[in-house]
């Protein structure tokens, strides 16, 4: 698949040195997508990276997109808010490369345009609008040393807010190979708003039912291009969905990237989990540690797209990362190799 080359990241202008840092060359990575504002300030470090801060909060910046075609004025507000916290945190850090992104609510959004250039004016931090094919690739470069060992293809997905996008990629090289990907117009955001709810145990599961079907006719022409004849297929997924299931399937009481990143989870727990969830009303799963009030309305439309993920790439297993885009963008940054 030929790499299509993004807007470059920009420097970032010189600033007074100051604090812990000061002596050491940072770079930063902004990821903005349809559900999240996560920012990652890093220096190299051993061949890799180490991060200096970091940042994330729940925007729903895509919330009411599927039924305006709009950003709406208050999901622009709380995302505003947010940009302007993280670019305190740069002008706070010897940050000297930089570069922010924005996914499927800007690209879809009728005012994404206008959105970007008022965040540029009140924050100063410039969003580039990336395309599917780029999300995917840099979500493969910051997560694929979380892919399990294997000679045969492995499939890497991410579920997010306003879309889905999966890889499948060759792992015999030091930098995986894409071999095919595919995005998905649904995300845990977009698919709650299009079909989730339902009244009742019986009308929750009728909406479940229904998102798996919408997933899967959305899934069909890439799953008819995927191999057949793998003999042991491997999975890693990173987004908010599979890290909050990981959670809820070691049963922490708060949740711990330390633990979380790396695991490995049967997929058969993976499903039950799902099952589980989608069966509740949104009060019990609102009760649930790492789940609470903001994941427990968009966490079943994960599931749903999960458990088709698993119909279409039947692993034993699923490998959990809490790390993705904004990896990618460092390691693109600090001068790794294209996938």
């Amino acid at each position: 698949m030929p790499y299509r080359q993004g807007v470059p990241a920009r420097p970032v202008a010189t600033r007074p040195s100051r604090g812990r840092w000061s002596d050491a060359q940072a770079f930063a990575a902004l990821d903005l997508g349809t559900n999240n504002c996560r920012l990652l300030i890093a220096r190299p470090q051993n061949g890799g990276f180490a991060v200096v801060d970091a940042f994330s909060r729940i925007v729903r910046l895509g919330e009411g997109l599927a039924a305006t075609g709009q950003l709406s004025d208050a999901a622009i507000e709380r995302t505003i808010a947010a940009l302007r916290v993280c670019s305190e945190k740069l002008k706070r850090r010897n940050v000297t490369l930089a570069r922010s992104v924005a996914t499927e609510a800007c690209r879809r959004a009728s005012n994404g345009a206008a959105f970007i250039a008022r965040a540029f004016e009140e924050t100063g931090i410039h969003l580039d609008i990336i395309s599917a094919e780029e999300e995917a690739r840099l979500a493969v470069l910051g997560c694929h040393a979380l892919i399990e060992p294997g000679e045969d293809p492995a499939l890497v997905f991410d579920i997010g807010g306003g879309s889905t996008e999966l890889v499948l990629v060759d792992t015999s090289t030091p930098v995986p190979t894409v071999l095919d990907w595919h995005s998905a117009p649904w995300g845990v955001v977009s698919l709650t708003e299009h079909a989730g709810g339902g009244e009742g145990e019986a009308g929750r599961r009728e909406a479940y039912a229904r998102m798996r079907r919408i997933v899967a006719d959305s899934f069909a022409g890439f799953a008819g291009r995927l191999p057949r004849d793998v003999a042991c297929p491997r999975l890693l997924g990173t987004s908010g969905t599979v890290t909050t299931l990981g959670s809820v399937h070691l049963g922490l009481s708060h949740y711990d990237r330390s633990v979380v990143d790396g695991l490995i989870v049967p997929a058969s727990a993976m499903r039950k989990i799902s099952a589980d969830l989608s069966h509740m009303a949104i009060e019990q799963r609102a009760k649930l540690p790492c789940i609470g009030n903001e994941r427990a309305d968009l966490v079943v439309a994960g599931c749903a797209i999960l458990e088709t993920i698993m119909d279409v790439w039947p692993a034993e297993r699923i490998g959990i990362a809490d790390r993705g885009i904004r990896e990618g963008i460092l390691r693109r940054l600090m001068g790794a190799q294209k996938p």
